[in-house]
């Protein structure tokens, strides 16, 4: 028990580590493209912070923890909309004006994908291909249509070398995966000795662990004044969760996903993006009462899980 809590604890930390090292690299190799803060957060930032949870999500399904892996990508979502948003807008609430909507809708139509495949228990390596040509295609319409909001015209340039940026972003890359192997493989055996579901693991311990590096990059572009980049990064990452790591886990390991999620954390995946969209598309901001209230169903959440 004792080897499995450090490899946890060691994981979080070279998986927070890692998260940092990518996304400092990321976000300097899309200054240096001069791609807008909100296409950064979505497309950029959103998929460098989704990192860790893919690569716990492939380390899990590749050990044969379906459960593990299916329920971080569920419970990385839920982390998302209700911890990392909910926090950030504690920290410093949110300006939304104009910015998202049309990503939200997208995670939300994700979202339900997730859920429609887990009703019917669909599982195949071609369903994981189509799951990644959804976000290939994704990728490919918010270039084309970047429809920049006025606060994100004007983008920071890149404060590092080329050379060097690219140096962090492989050395993220690594250190995530060392990661990510540590914190699977402690819960994994935690949840084997304290008799504890792994789909239950997946969703809170993992989940949360994996989505430090968002809650890193939202806050601070929050902290910072970026509102675009915070919300990008929070709706981006969720598109990434479902299509890119939910498509790679199934193409990999082609299995169906676990029927426990359909009751209750499916739903919620796809009701808090719902909410995310309402926000954006009729809000002006998302102030600290609102963020209180999103932490405050997260901890609901997270402590039914052990009910």
């Amino acid at each position: 028990m004792t080897t499995a809590i450090f490899a946890i604890i060691g994981g979080l930390i070279a998986l927070a580590i890692g998260g940092e090292l990518l996304v400092r690299g990321a976000v300097a190799l899309a200054r240096k493209l001069g791609i807008s803060n909100l296409l950064t957060g979505l497309v950029i930032v959103g998929a460098a912070t989704s990192m860790p949870e893919m690569v716990a999500s492939i380390e899990a399904a590749l050990m044969g923890s379906p459960g593990i892996a299916w329920g971080n990508v569920a419970g990385s979502n839920i982390a998302n909309s209700l911890l990392i948003l909910g926090a950030t807008a504690l920290i410093a609430p949110i300006a939304i004006t104009g910015i998202g909507k049309r990503d939200a809708a997208v995670g939300v139509g994700a979202s339900l994908v997730l859920w429609a495949l887990t009703w019917w228990q669909l599982g195949s390596p071609w369903i994981g291909f189509g799951l990644l040509a959804l976000l290939a295609a994704y990728i490919a319409w918010r270039y084309s249509h970047p429809r920049v909001a006025a606060d994100e015209d004007e983008g920071e340039g890149g404060e590092l070398a080329l050379g060097f940026a690219v140096a962090l972003t492989a050395g993220g890359v690594a250190v995530l995966v060392l990661g990510g192997n540590w914190l699977v493989s402690g819960a994994i055996e935690i949840a084997r000795m304290a008799g504890i579901s792994e789909t239950v693991i997946g969703l809170t311990i993992i989940a949360i662990g994996t989505s430090l590096p968002e809650l890193a990059a939202s806050a601070a572009a929050a902290f910072r004044g970026k509102p675009g980049l915070a919300i990008g990064n929070v709706v981006g990452s969720n598109i990434y969760n479902i299509l890119l790591i939910g498509g790679t886990t199934m193409a990999i390991a082609p299995v169906a996903i676990p029927r426990e999620l359909v009751a209750l954390q499916l739903p919620l995946v796809a009701g808090s993006a719902a909410l995310i969209w309402a926000l954006l598309a009729f809000g002006q901001r998302i102030g600290r009462i609102t963020g209180g209230l999103l932490l405050a169903a997260f901890a609901a959440n997270t402590a039914l899980q052990f009910a």
